[in-house]
């Protein structure tokens, strides 16, 4: 059993290792992008402590064929539990409401010959190359070779002066890259726009083509520029002005003749040339007629007001010309491919490089690299964007740079060869090894001497509307929508409409204009969404998934918030439907290193609350004083703790909320009504939490823990281990 099995630090070491490079433990994920996915790792340890059990460190490297079970994701997402689940043998069953979601599992679990896409690919970017490679060309001023490789372009937002009438530039600051990858500092000079390499940043000197002072920052700055020609004063955005111009103002390339005596990355002004071929991709992108560029307009929305604000309407103004023209060149290629999974394959690679093709992409000044436009989990609108080489750039047999159809193919390739041969990586004596489980596999049918099959069954629809048949389900694994979080039906419409563009008269999912519904459970203010709605829509579903569930097996999900009263409604949805939660387990689930986590008070850590219909507990994980709360988070503490990872102020918080929430649901449960008013329900379980003490009363008896533990992540990567007392002394219920 999970309460028994579970190895915390063990799992959480694999975790937080899992998450800093996640494509390289779980190859599959790049089949393509999904929000926040939570480690396979956790979810594969969670299925073979339930149902294995034993030595969880030992069996997690063993082959396991746990045919015969069935497991439900009613929020399947990016697909993790079910992914798990399958590899080890279950028959699963998914629902999201989000088409996009429906589409990526499907990708990722349906079968596809190999050899064959690797054909269309490489047919598909060679006709690419022959129409498009000239506008990826460019002249490498250290041998003159016109036949280097332009790797990124460097755009900068301009605006019109209102009093004036004359354009300008938008430079927040002038640093192009950083003397960490590359040898110097380079620096854009402001008067001329020459490249400058230097090496002391407070004192760059003058720019080596017209002796003027270098500078760091730029003039733009908290919404507002001074005209360079009038000297007045303009605010920005200006959405009137509509959707933001650009000019183009250094191109990082690669050039292989001379990278084998050349120290660094290569970098120049745009010449003549340069500016030359982008004028003719816009003529010829002009004379094409667009025929799967899609011309819909940007909705409303929480995420998407942030583009309105700059004046963005439609979402093809999200994309240059070159990125437009090599889009709807790759769109009339893939149309063209005859074999249906190949020809899906190939659309979900062109979804999943959208992100890198726009002008919402910003240069990494340290990394040297592409941020794609979801970095942040949102519509992040800067003053300098990046735009990458469309067709990829490679050396040999190797990418350089990112961003290209080379990139995606290759991602893609090592998704699905992971499925057929799947592994995983232990750390041994300071090394990494790669360790392969024989006999497990992904997907619903493998051929080969003897044929077989596993049943997959998606759906494209919310899951309150479920008809599973009663103790019909295994287990309920799931990553529920976090309330307030990310809006991924806004993000994901970005990829969607050019999907539905090209795959969607062959699949019903694609039949809308968007992936939002009313029914999705995030807050959301655009839509009017709130605290109730998630919490009737969270307890619908829980009902139904418990419903299926045979007699005390486990509904266990992943869940975490800066908020206490985002934790209300996950109570009132165990209660309502019947169960108890048996036990609340911290893992590592976020990269404390991403963007958005990095520097904050946010928690990379979940709570995995694990609840069951009938079963028993141990008495000493129950709680009745701020003191005994403090001693739980004590223990998970001592677990999660290693050499390599400190739990921050936020971490802390988030394992108090969980034990928190899983007394209110065990104090409460006995004497529940579901008759009541969904407010009053919240408002009840907020009383409960208030009377064991609540977070305040905890956070003083915690407040050594907090006095050693950093306030914000700091960055992280990863051991102890122990349980919450004996099985000998337990509770049935």
């Amino acid at each position: 059993m999970i309460e028994k099995d579970f190895d915390v630090s063990f799992v959480a070491d694999m975790a937080l290792r899992e998450k800093q490079i996640q494509q390289n433990y779980r190859p599959i994920i790049a089949v393509h992008k999904w929000f926040a996915r939570r480690p396979g790792t956790l979810f594969r340890s969670l299925i073979l402590s339930e149902f294995v059990g034993g030595d969880l460190q030992t069996e997690f490297f063993r082959s396991h064929q746990l045919s015969g079970l069935r497991i439900a994701d009613p929020f399947m997402g990016g697909g993790t539990p079910l992914i798990e689940a399958n590899r080890l043998g279950c028959d699963v069953t998914g629902y999201d409401i989000n088409p996009m979601a429906y589409w990526v599992v499907q990708q990722e679990l349906g079968g596809i010959d190999l050899d064959a896409y690797r054909t269309a690919s490489v047919g598909l970017q060679e006709q690419l190359e022959k129409v498009m490679g000239t506008y990826y060309r460019t002249k490498c001023l250290r041998c003159g070779s016109e036949e280097a490789t332009a790797k990124y372009f460097i755009w900068v937002k301009t605006a019109t002066c209102r009093i004036c009438g004359k354009p300008f530039d938008l430079f927040p600051g002038y640093l192009l890259a950083e003397d960490r990858r590359h040898p110097r500092n380079v620096l854009i000079c402001w008067s001329c726009g020459e490249l400058n390499e230097v090496a002391d940043r407070a004192h760059p000197g003058v720019c080596s083509a017209c002796g003027s002072l270098l500078q760091m920052r730029g003039p733009a700055t908290r919404s507002r520029c001074a005209c360079p020609h009038c000297n007045r004063e303009n605010s920005y955005p200006s959405p009137d002005q509509g959707a933001p111009r650009h000019r183009l103002v250094a191109i990082e390339y690669y050039c292989p003749q001379c990278k084998p005596s050349h120290s660094g990355r290569f970098f120049k002004k745009p010449d003549e040339d340069d500016l030359r071929r982008y004028d003719e991709c816009s003529r010829h992108f002009s004379e094409l007629g667009a025929k799967y560029v899609p011309d819909d307009e940007i909705p409303p929305g929480d995420e998407t007001g942030r583009l309105h604000k700059w004046g963005y309407k439609l979402y093809r103004e999200m994309f240059n010309d070159r990125q437009l023209l090599g889009l709807e060149l790759s769109c009339r290629l893939i149309a063209a491919v005859g074999d249906r999974s190949i020809r899906n394959a190939l659309a979900t690679n062109l979804s999943d490089l959208l992100r890198y093709q726009n002008m919402l992409c910003r240069y990494d000044t340290m990394a040297l690299k592409s941020l794609d436009v979801f970095s942040v989990h949102g519509f992040p609108v800067g003053l300098i964007q990046c735009e990458s080489n469309l067709l990829g750039v490679q050396y040999k047999t190797s990418n350089v740079g990112s961003g290209g159809w080379s990139n995606i193919v290759d991602k893609y390739t090592r998704a699905k060869r992971y499925c057929g041969e799947p592994f995983e990586t232990a750390h041994r004596y300071g090394r990494k090894v790669q360790i392969p489980v024989p006999g497990e596999w992904i997907g619903e049918t493998r051929t080969g001497m003897i044929s077989h099959h596993r049943d997959v069954s998606l759906h494209c629809s919310s899951s309150t509307m479920s008809d599973l048949p009663s103790e019909s389900i295994d287990a309920v694994l799931t990553d529920p929508p976090y309330f307030g979080n990310v809006q991924y039906a806004e993000l994901m419409d970005f990829c969607y409409i050019w999907l539905r563009r090209l795959v969607g008269d062959s699949d019903q999912v694609f039949a809308g204009r968007s992936t939002r519904s009313e029914h999705e459970l995030t807050g959301n203010a655009t839509m009017e969404r709130g605290l109730t709605h998630f919490t009737e829509g969270l307890s619908a579903v829980f009902g139904r998934m418990a419903r299926a569930l045979k007699a005390g097996s486990p509904l266990a999900f992943t869940y975490h918030h800066n908020a206490l009263e985002a934790y209300f409604p996950v109570a009132v949805a165990i209660l309502d439907s019947g169960l108890a939660c048996t036990a609340c387990i911290p893992c590592p689930a976020e990269m404390g290193a991403s963007i958005h986590i990095n520097g904050t008070g946010s928690s990379i850590i979940d709570t995995v609350f694990v609840c069951r219909s009938k079963g028993s507990v141990s008495r000493s994980s129950l709680a009745i004083v701020p003191e005994d709360f403090a001693r739980l988070v004590r223990y998970d503490l001592r677990q999660l703790n290693s050499d390599s990872y400190r739990p921050a102020h936020g971490d802390i918080r988030c394992i108090a909320y969980g034990h928190l929430i899983r007394m209110a649901i065990w104090n409460l449960r006995s004497d529940w009504s579901n008759n009541r008013a969904t407010s009053e329900k919240l408002k009840l379980v907020e009383r409960t939490i208030i009377d064991l003490g609540g977070w305040h009363e905890v956070e003083k008896a915690l407040s050594q823990e907090l006095s050693c533990s950093p306030c914000r992540q700091q960055w992280v990567a990863l051991d102890a281990q122990t349980e919450y007392g004996g099985w000998s002394d337990e509770i049935s219920f």
